[in-house]
């Protein structure tokens, strides 16, 4: 087991939280083999010092010709959605800077050098996206460890994603299948609500060519409300419920059932 923190967000991840987060799961009763306080042979196990490897898998989807330069805001994408979405997702993006087949390579060539992610700055005022275009209309599928086989239509179910974000971060969906093809990562453990995001980084493992490795969507934990639990609820974090005197074998009892 690996403990890898994903704190590529500046503006959100300060390292108290990352020393939290792991006082948090041995107090839970996690162990791992690899982990940022106890290294390992494939280290760093902080994203946000590992920034080379993703700008080397971002310059060669850029080479060759799968992600293209956009200028739309996330309100300009969610006012012309293609279609409704849920909130655990992502809009389908409505291609307005979609180059046609013939013009990707034309459209990256006409980004100016400062669009471009910086190798050496944390963050630039590029003021640009980079995405991923996807093969709209193919189907796209994996044998899920739990649910079985699972399928997904590029274009339909899911449009061209984020790779790299105008303040100079590589997106969740590039970082995770880097580090995971870097970490030799066998088994990838998440919840059932990234179950639309596998197929987007299946897309990525392909341009790169990188061997994908095997996923295992979880039921979300809810609470008495069968509401899922999420980042909003602070009164149902792993801190709040350890703060209240609440035993690990509790939380266990009631929430994985």
């Amino acid at each position: 087991m690996i403990l890898r923190i994903e704190d590529l967000d500046e503006a959100r991840c300060r390292p108290e939280f990352s020393v939290a987060s792991i006082e948090d799961l041995k107090w839970f009763g996690l162990r791992w083999d690899e982990g940022p306080d106890i290294g390992g042979p494939l280290g760093p196990y902080d994203q946000s010092k590992r920034r080379h490897l993703y700008l080397d898998s971002w310059e060669k989807l850029r080479d060759g010709g799968f992600i293209y330069p956009c200028r739309c805001s996330r309100r300009d994408i969610e006012g012309a959605a293609l279609a409704p979405h849920d909130e655990t997702d992502e809009p389908i993006y409505p291609g307005t800077c979609r180059p046609p087949n013939s013009s990707v390579g034309a459209a990256v060539s006409a980004a100016e050098p400062k669009t471009l992610p910086s190798r050496t700055s944390a963050a630039t005022t590029s003021g640009i996206n980079w995405r991923f275009r996807v093969p709209e209309g193919e189907e796209m599928r994996f044998v899920d460890l739990r649910l079985g086989q699972q399928s997904g239509e590029a274009g339909k179910d899911f449009g061209d994603f984020l790779v790299w974000r105008k303040d100079d971060v590589p997106s969740y969906q590039l970082a995770v299948v880097v580090d995971d093809a870097a970490m030799r990562v066998s088994e990838v453990v998440r919840g059932e609500d990234l179950l639309t995001s596998t197929f987007r980084q299946l897309l990525i493992y392909r341009a790169l060519n990188l061997k994908v490795p095997e996923f295992y969507h979880a039921p979300l934990i809810r609470d008495d409300q069968d509401r899922r639990l999420a980042k909003r609820d602070a009164s149902l974090s792993l801190r709040e419920l350890r703060r209240k005197g609440i035993q690990p074998e509790e939380i266990r009892r009631r929430f994985l059932r």
